[in-house]
């Protein structure tokens, strides 16, 4: 060991390549790196091995950083692609959804002509025999038994399609 060589500590190490010290002890830890010697506690580790670390820091640092420049670009350009495809996709559902809304409002609209057209032709009319009640339709009349005999009903004329509007 030579006296005139200055020892570094790892957290003198890690404040002159600008690092956290977990980092520059993992490196060491990594790559075997051994201290030249100890005093107390500290590791202590030469001028050269502090070089070599410094410089593995600073060029993983360019590197690192060039390199998530490009990765966080290609990233968005095809979270851009994804998403131009989804916004497609949306559109031609959109498309087929007002479509559709179309096609229901014209069915709805012929529905109410044909209601309205029946409503008008059972009104000017004299009820006809389907108008008129039925001797055997029991739909209507509650029939008297035994539980139900205090009751009265009687039938009620049908009016067409739409006659349980006017009651």
């Amino acid at each position: 060991m030579n006296n005139n060589e200055r020892l570094y500590k790892i957290s003198e190490i890690a404040d002159i390549a600008k690092v956290n010290k977990t980092k520059v002890w993992r490196y060491i830890r990594d790559n075997n790196i051994s201290e030249r010697s100890m005093k107390g506690n500290a590791k202590l580790y030469s001028e050269y091995t502090k070089d070599v670390i410094i410089k593995a820091f600073s060029s993983e640092s360019v590197h690192l950083a060039t390199e998530t420049k490009a990765d966080t670009s290609r990233i968005l350009l095809e979270q851009i692609d994804i998403l131009k495809g989804e916004l497609e996709r949306k559109n031609d559902q959109l498309d087929k959804m007002q479509s559709l809304l179309d096609q229901q409002q014209q069915l709805n609209l012929s529905t109410n002509r044909q209601n309205e057209k029946l409503l008008d032709t059972s009104t000017n009319n004299t009820p006809s025999q389907d108008d008129s009640p039925s001797q055997n339709d029991d739909t209507d009349v509650l029939k008297p038994t035994e539980s139900n005999s205090k009751w009265e009903e009687t039938k009620t004329l049908k009016k067409g399609l739409f006659g349980w509007l006017r009651r």
